[in-house]
């Protein structure tokens, strides 16, 4: 009776990708083009990962090629395509600070940018390689340096909306996150970004609300962007406890006998999730990223059974940090010193997923060669340091010579 089933099951599978993929091409057919470009604002946090769908475009039409501009109308642009719209990036792989063109795919017409930086806001056009435009965006991506903290445990407030005669700057708040933590107290964040509101704003870029948009935009004239820049994205942290979810145990007599011996053996107060194991130099920097975890998540990290809140070890609540946390959830380890030895474990959404296993260890030293770059680069400096000195030792008994 399985089998017959399982094929059912299948059949279903492929029938309900198929109906998504029809009703994908559905919304081209009911969603027509606007005679005039306009751009839809989207604002996003720097390291956040964003998407952004072709919603029209012509029924003839069987693949998409996204332009970039800083500005409308610039004569340098940048061409996102893939070409085939197969290319699959692996976000783990991605690095901050490399360019756009090493971070982006296009899936079912739509462009996914990962990583997102303060560089890549701008204008994103979806159209052909003929130079034809059907959809526009416009994209802000606020940085995370300076950005406001606000501990509302301890009655800190967020930043006073900034009113001014033509216009009024506010923070706009997502939703407080899930609970990082289960079972034991746990912290809650909540992104806000900054958005301005006026009746000046130019009438080619759309926005949820009429006349308001993100600071960033391009939406807004440029004598109200300096107030702007002065605004900085916040977070607001806050407490909380939720219970785990209860794990359902099997009857008795149902478990295999294969899971009692395994268990044997294993101790009882280590969470079993995933571990990787881990060996740094002492006087090295490190950094822990969460598997499968997005800046936009709830991500916490506990060092063996202490639990490292960010009311304490968020980046910037002390100069003076040395391991700390920074706004896209990663725990940072300058230094690294023996007593940073131990495990690490990450919880993401209110679910404990991996553990880090770190040993630190002492760099052996090793007997330096002539054909060692350092070697080498020493050498030099030496060199023309003796070089130099010598020049000035001469051309001063020289003067004084000439002088006699």
């Amino acid at each position: 009776m399985r089998l017959p089933a399982a094929a059912v099951l299948l059949c279903l599978v492929d029938v309900l990708h198929a109906f998504a993929i029809e009703e994908k091409g559905d919304v081209f057919k009911r969603m027509a083009c606007p005679a005039f470009l306009m751009f839809d604002n989207a604002a996003y946090l720097a390291d956040m990962t964003f998407e952004l769908p072709c919603n029209c475009k012509p029924e003839e039409v069987s693949s998409v090629i996204w332009y970039f501009q800083k500005n409308v109308g610039s004569h340098k642009t940048t061409v996102l395509t893939d070409f085939a719209g197969t290319v699959v990036v692996d976000s783990g792989h991605i690095h901050a600070g490399s360019d756009v063109l090493k971070r982006f795919s296009i899936r079912m017409f739509s462009l996914i940018v990962f990583r997102a930086q303060v560089t890549d806001s701008g204008h994103y056009l979806c159209g052909t390689k003929k130079g034809e435009f059907f959809y526009g965006y416009d994209v802000d991506v606020q940085p995370t340096k300076h950005i406001t903290v606000a501990f509302v445990d301890r009655g800190q407030h967020v930043q006073d909306d900034y009113t001014e005669k033509l216009f009024s700057l506010f923070t706009a708040f997502w939703d407080w996150t899930r609970c990082d933590r289960c079972g034991v107290r746990g912290e809650q964040r909540r992104i806000g970004l900054c958005y301005v509101q006026s009746a000046q704003l130019h009438p080619r870029y759309r926005a949820a609300m009429a006349n308001v948009t993100s600071c960033g935009s391009r939406a807004v004239p440029a004598h109200f962007q300096h107030p702007g820049r002065l605004r900085r994205p916040e977070v607001a942290i806050r407490s909380c406890l939720t219970p785990c979810p209860k794990e359902e145990v099997p009857e008795e007599g149902v478990q295999a006998i294969s899971n009692v011996i395994s268990k044997l053996g294993e101790k009882p107060w280590l969470p079993r999730v995933p571990t990787q194991f881990h060996k740094q130099p002492v006087g090295s920097g490190l950094i822990i990223a969460c598997p499968g975890a997005r800046p936009e998540h709830a991500v916490a990290w506990d060092k063996d059974s202490v639990r490292l809140y960010r009311s304490r070890y968020l980046v910037g609540v002390n100069k003076s940090m040395r391991v700390f946390i920074d706004h896209g959830n990663h725990l940072h380890i300058q230094w690294v010193q023996v007593s940073d030895g131990g495990t690490y474990f990450c919880w993401r959404e209110g679910k404990m997923v991996a553990g880090f296993r770190l040993s630190v260890m002492y760099q052996h030293r090793h007997r330096r060669t002539f054909n060692d770059p350092e070697t080498i680069y020493a050498a030099k400096a030496i060199g023309m340091s003796y070089v130099l000195i010598s020049i000035v030792f001469i051309v001063i008994h020289v003067c004084r010579c000439c002088r006699r």
